[in-house]
Order: structure tokens, then sequence, then C-alpha cells
């Protein structure tokens, strides 16, 4: 089985309350004097607290369209990603040169040459490391990125593998757009990056990290129109639909309880759950569909609350946080991320 050796997260130096991006947001997205009511309630409703941002906040004002967006995004994520594969390499108490493969992922900017390829002489990976750059995925990322490391080194069970995820949502936000979709995103997104150190398991490697037992993916039919974007003149429009909770209450039930019964357990033996934090409306969801006891979820909602939804990096939060409570050694843990497609990502950990 493949071994989840280190998980670290980075987040950006700029941090600020709910309500400073509140009314920052009315500024750049709203028409002067235009009732601002809706947009208060939606940011008070995302049980968010504070976020980190790519840039000062007085700076989104002066970004003037996607190339200057999209050129922060890429000098910030090789500066964070840089940061967070550090701090999980030396975690792992491994160097750049024992990384055998890379899996990049990102859905709020683009770069050619790719992020990884750019943090590889930085880091000093080698020469021959294998790269997967993969765009697209969202929300749903962090999770599906610890599957596939999971598949590659099921066939290479000597080698180490890195995800990396660098997610600056801030970057996207559209000006002079009130539009629901817009008001939602701009009130849940953040921006930050985690990285994953995981190990084969014929890899010789002191670690105390969970096991990957098993994985499975989900694509529901007839649902590309709930979540995604739409790329335009101005960059990334969110796509953002009012049916995502109820995608939820649909299908992740029978996906959990059977990728469970697939391996002899039910969701009562599941010690600890490491949740992507999607929102309020399907962090609810989540919990009505799986029947999940008070508190089950508390450390999804303290990442939501401190630093918003990273998208692809917020799973990953989650899970260095709650590798720091210490499940109970041997027992079972499930990860859960959904994105667009729509779709969900299921690990099954050994804690």
């Amino acid at each position: 089985m493949t071994r989840i050796a280190a998980v670290r997260g980075a987040l950006p130096p700029n941090r600020y309350s709910q309500a400073e991006i509140t009314d920052a947001f009315a500024r750049i997205c709203l028409s002067e004097g235009a009732d601002r009511r809706l947009l208060d309630r939606l940011h008070a409703g995302a049980r968010v607290e504070s976020r980190h941002l790519a840039l000062p906040l007085d700076q989104y004002a002066k970004l003037d369209g996607f190339g200057r967006a999209n050129d922060v995004f890429v000098d910030s994520a090789v500066a964070l990603g840089a940061e967070a594969i550090g701090a999980a390499l030396e975690a792992a108490g491994l160097a750049p040169e024992d990384v055998d493969m890379i899996l990049f992922t990102s859905v709020t900017g683009i770069a050619v040459p790719s992020v990884d390829a750019r943090l590889a002489g930085r880091l000093g990976l080698r020469p021959d490391v294998k790269r997967v750059p993969v765009f697209g995925l969202g929300c749903v990322a962090g999770a599906a990125g610890i599957a596939r490391l999971h598949d590659y080194l099921r066939g290479w069970p000597d080698h180490v593998a890195v995800l990396l995820s660098v997610e600056l949502c801030s970057l996207t936000l559209q000006r002079g757009d009130p539009s629901p979709a817009n008001m939602v995103a701009g009130a849940l997104f953040g921006d930050g990056a985690a990285a994953v150190v995981a190990c084969g398991d014929e890899r010789e490697q002191e670690t105390a990290g969970p096991a990957v037992v098993a994985t499975r993916s989900r694509l529901y039919p007839g649902s590309g129109h709930v979540m995604g974007w739409d790329v335009g003149d101005t960059g990334f429009r969110v796509v953002l639909d009012v049916s995502v909770p109820d995608m939820v209450r649909a299908y992740l039930a029978g996906d959990v309880r059977g990728f469970l019964a697939d391996h002899g357990l039910t969701a009562r033996d599941v010690t600890a759950w490491v949740c992507h934090p999607g929102g309020p409306k399907v962090l609810e969801a989540v919990a009505e569909t799986l029947q999940l006891p008070d508190g089950t979820l508390d450390v999804t909602w303290r990442s939501l609350a401190e630093v918003g939804n990273l998208s692809s990096s917020s799973v990953l939060h989650v899970l260095q946080d709650t590798l720091a409570l210490r499940p109970p050694p041997g027992t079972p843990g499930m990860l859960i991320a959904m994105g667009p497609g729509f779709c969900s990502e299921l690990v099954l950990l050994r804690w």
C-alpha cells in the first residue's frame, strides 16, 4: 500500500477578515450606489471568518485583465509551491533528489512551462523526475491527486511521489460582475497551496503516516452544468449551480457505503472523516446524507472558517489538521472531495 509520509500546507501572507473582503468585493464588483444586501447576506452566511489572498487587498482593483492576473498566478504559485513541497519533504525526512514523480494540479491559472517544471530547478529535483501537470479537476483534485499517486506507486512501489496543489482563487474574481455565482465565489474561496509526499510499500522509509488502502472515482451523468468555468476575455468566470447540495444528497451516500462495503466496513467503522469544505450547504448535505454524528466534520468546518475554500488544496489542509489530532492507529479513515464534472473522489485510508 501507498504510505503518506507528510502533508504540508502553505498560505500567502496577506490575511484579511471576511468583513474586509466583503467591503472590497462590493467596491470591485458592484456599481456605485448599488444595493449590497444580497452580497452582505451571502458573505455572512458563508461561515468564513478570514482568508489569505495572493495580493494585498487594495491591489485587486488594479488587475487590468486576465493576462495580468495570470502573471501573478505564475509567480505566486511557484513561490507557494516551493514552500509547501520543501516543508513536506523536510517533514518526511526526504530530499528533493529522492522524488521520482510530481503531480501538479490547479484550476485557477495556467502556465507553460508548467509550475512543476519551473519548480524543478529551484527545488533541486532530478532531471529525470516524471511530471504530471493536471488542469480542470477543480475542488476534487486534492483527493484525486492522492488517488493518482497511489496508482503510480502501485506500479513503482520503491518510488517517492509528490502531489502539489496551488489554488489562487482570488485572481479569478470577475470585476463588475454582480451575479449570484460571483458573489458566492467571492464569499467562499481563498488562496493557498498544499503538498503531499507519498512512498510506495517497497520504499525503505520510516513514517508514521496513514496508508492509502483503495480509491474510487465517480462521474455523474448529465451534471456538466453544475460547476466549472466559463472562459472568456476576462478569464475564468465561475459556474456554481444551486443544485450542488442536491447532487451530494442524490449520489454520495450510495457511493460511500458501497465503497466501504467492498472492504468489509460501514460508516460507523470510520474514525475520522476528511472532507473538502465546499461550503455550508454542501457540508450540511454531506453530514445529512451520510448520517454523520454531530462534530464529525468539525475539522472541516474549522478550516472553512479560518481560510475559506481553497479548491483542491482545501482537503489536503483538512488532512494535515486531522493527522495532527492522531486518529487511532490501524483504524479506517475516509477522504472525500467533489468537483466539476460533476464528480466525487473517495480515498480509503488506514491511520
